[in-house]
């Protein structure tokens, strides 16, 4: 396990969901980058991109409802019954925004990735573009972010969307949700 302990030394980390441990190093992880930006004065603030359309693109809505049942002791924006989506997503930013005054937001989003990727949950700095796979010009998302590699990228990404085994993202908006929950209640 201290292996995945490197406090974010490196631009991006990646668990498998497929790993029993997975949940663990994330939150791990998830907690150096919650203490560090708490110890700064902001405010964390969870934006879960992403629509119920879609099977492969709605890890981040899953998550946002599942942070809501776990009642994450934080501000979540995307939900199932309210989703940030590529016609809301600047406006919701921009209110983010001005209704916090040091926001520090982890982005949660969906994407593409390479076949021996498929399954993994990437966390680093810095912030994530929705809807790159599907060639939309969305804005930059985040301080931090997590993605979750749901299918093959590189070919027919609308359809591969569409196709998109309900279970793994299921099992990743699980994985997210718990790992987050787990770093925020342990921050202090």
């Amino acid at each position: 396990m201290l292996e995945n302990i490197i406090k974010l030394k490196k631009p991006e980390l990646k668990f498998s969901v497929h790993n029993p441990q997975a949940m663990y190093d994330i939150a791990i992880n998830l907690r150096t980058l919650i203490a560090d930006a708490k110890s700064t004065g902001h405010e964390i603030v969870v934006v879960c991109i992403g629509t119920d359309r879609s099977t492969g693109d709605s890890l981040g809505p899953l998550t946002g409802s599942k942070l809501h049942s776990l009642n994450l002791n934080s501000h979540v924006y995307g939900t199932l019954d309210d989703p940030i989506h590529a016609t809301n997503l600047a406006d919701k930013v921009t209110t983010i925004g001005s209704s916090y005054e040091k926001p520090y937001i982890i982005a949660i989003d969906a994407c593409l990735g390479r076949l021996e990727s498929v399954g993994c949950v990437s966390l680093g700095r810095g912030s994530v573009k929705p809807g790159a796979a599907v060639n939309k010009d969305l804005p930059a998302v985040g301080d931090a972010y997590i993605t979750g590699i749901v299918n093959v990228g590189g070919f027919m990404e609308h359809l591969v969307l569409q196709s998109t085994r309900l279970n793994l993202v299921m099992k990743m908006a699980d994985t997210i949700a718990n790992s987050l929950s787990f770093a925020m209640r342990t921050v202090h």
